[in-house]
């Protein structure tokens, strides 16, 4: 009698967790999902949520702890698409979830911040530890995740240096004057300065858009630039140096984290921040692979020169500025994010193309 009402006891314990949420337990394991819009293999963050965060996790749980833990993996838009996962979260329909904050320009967008000042760092570890900085100096950004949208954000990761990739070769900017280009969103006002006709795209739509006409150009990175195979309709592929741009997060509803035990969820929170760090490392070396890969599959590279480079930079000298002061129009704290940023790439051995200055 005893064992049968520790059965039942059980089994009201499991139920009602199963009706809270995805999360569920029974004799100590634990299930969660997780998952990002993007596909596994030519995307670096879901990548990296794959083959680091989901095993270390994993592994952790079941060397460290009573429990056991398993992961529902939903990568590719299986569950929510690229502009869907922040509110998959928010919803409990994913535990945890990827997703780039392009994608969320109203709900995220101050955490955009990276994108409002390009031609800075090029090193995708450098530019996560700033970014890094930033989020540590401003806690209303994290607090955003939380108070606004019920997750947290366990990680940062972002994008490899931007480049941009065409159709047809080109020698000068003016050759770039009303080409159709496709990029997330907050990088497009980059094209003003060549007068290119911005068009705002997801990964995705990137080959099928390029190989239809949509548009005839794509602010890329080499590492989805090859994975994704844009050079195949549009081979010519221009470094220009961008930067990388930490504008990826890895969140976890704070309901789902709440119904952990104290030791998974410590576990959780030190590899969240272990992403973080592998995600610039894998950044850089999906970079120097994409760019390899590239070349063999006879794509044309070429390079602006600085001169362009640095006019192109100046160009943006307000853009930080402006951006800042929308966000404080949304009543976002966009002067100290944006003069937090600018700082810590000025205390960094980092070069900016141009030194911005937000007024």
């Amino acid at each position: 009698m005893k064992q049968l009402k520790k059965y039942l006891a059980t089994a009201a314990i499991t139920t009602g967790l199963l009706a809270m949420g995805t999360y569920s337990t029974l004799a100590d394991n634990i299930t969660l999902r997780v998952g990002a819009g993007h596909p596994l293999g030519p995307t670096v963050y879901v990548d990296v949520v794959h083959d680091f965060f989901v095993p270390e996790v994993t592994r952790r749980v079941a060397e460290e702890t009573d429990h056991t833990i398993n992961f529902v993996e939903a990568y590719g838009g299986t569950i929510a698409g690229v502009a869907e996962t922040l509110e998959a979260v928010q919803s409990g329909l994913l535990d945890i979830g990827a997703y780039c904050f392009c994608f969320e320009p109203a709900k995220l967008f101050l955490h955009n911040f990276p994108y409002y000042a390009p031609f800075g760092p090029q090193d995708s570890v450098q530019s996560m530890e700033i970014a890094r900085k930033v989020y540590d100096r401003v806690p209303a950004l994290e607090k955003i995740f939380v108070d606004d949208y019920g997750q947290m954000l366990l990680g940062l990761s972002g994008w490899d240096n931007y480049h941009l990739g065409t159709k047809e070769t080109w020698e000068t900017v003016d050759d770039l004057k009303d080409v159709k280009i496709g990029g997330a969103g907050p990088n497009l006002p980059w094209l003003k300065y060549v007068g290119a006709v911005p068009v705002q795209s997801t990964l995705p739509e990137g080959y099928l858009s390029l190989s239809t006409g949509v548009y005839d150009g794509w602010l890329m990175f080499p590492s989805a630039y090859y994975g994704f195979k844009f050079y195949e309709p549009a081979p010519v592929y221009t470094l220009i140096g961008f930067g990388p741009m930490a504008v990826i997060g890895l969140t976890m509803g704070v309901k789902s984290f709440n119904r952990l035990p104290e030791d998974v969820q410590k576990i959780i929170l030190e590899v969240g921040r272990e992403y973080e760090v592998n995600s610039g490392i894998a950044n850089n070396a999906r970079q120097i692979v994409g760019l390899e890969k590239l070349k063999e599959a006879g794509a044309t590279l070429q390079a602006i020169s600085e001169e362009t480079r640095t006019a192109w930079a100046k160009s943006l000298a307000n853009f930080p500025s402006e951006q800042a002061k929308e966000a404080e129009g949304r009543g976002l704290p966009g002067l100290e994010v944006m003069r937090a940023y600018i700082d810590e790439v000025e205390k960094s051995d980092a070069v900016w193309s141009y030194p911005y200055k937000v007024e």
